[in-house]
């Protein structure tokens, strides 16, 4: 039986486990109607414009929850406190390195040639929230600049190394590492 669904929000997040799991190319509807429970006439309701919808609206979503939840913070808050709090929404979001990053896994496809701006525009919110942060630490801005990529591609290269090896633990590790690196440079 089909699952109930009232909220465009819960279809977003049950379709959004899918395209983690299958990717965007594997989830095919048949794939996301049997996996979420929601009938096609559920998903059709909530997403006319069919997968490329839905994946741009997940896309949005998570966009969002990281502006609040990260970006903003980074960009608006005490620079180490909003860093500090960068490790622990991180690490909470991911699941310590048991949730793949959508956007990022999108990005290693040809996923991101339907949605370019989206992917690029995360992770340059990303990075450059984290430099302006560290820039406010008083690190000069290139070296700002450095250690943001260095920390993004370190977690994004974990995630990867955590699910590829299937030892968790990765993550965790290299958040730390990170962190301890980020605080060096920033004093």
């Amino acid at each position: 039986m089909a699952r109930t669904v009232f909220e465009k929000f819960d279809a977003i997040a049950l379709v959004a486990e899918v395209f983690r799991e299958l990717g965007y190319e594997g989830a095919s509807m048949s794939e996301i109607t049997a996996r979420t429970k929601l009938s096609k006439g559920s998903l059709y309701h909530f997403f006319p414009g069919g997968k490329e919808q839905m994946a741009a609206e997940i896309m949005a979503h998570i966009d969002a929850w990281f502006a609040t939840e990260m970006f903003g913070p980074l960009e608006e808050e005490a620079p180490r406190a909003a860093i500090a709090r960068m490790w622990e929404t991180t690490d909470s979001y991911f699941r310590s390195g048991r949730r793949v990053c959508l956007i990022g896994a999108f990005a290693l496809d040809e996923t991101r040639d339907r949605f370019p701006a989206a992917i690029r525009g995360y992770f340059h919110r990303w990075i450059d929230a984290l430099a302006g942060a560290l820039t406010r630490t008083g690190l000069p801005g290139a070296a700002a600049k450095a250690l943001a990529e260095e920390a993004v591609i370190g977690i994004q290269g974990a995630l990867t190394l955590a699910r590829a090896l299937g030892d968790d633990t990765i993550f965790g590790r290299t958040l730390a590492r990170l962190k301890r690196t980020l605080e060096a440079a920033s004093g």
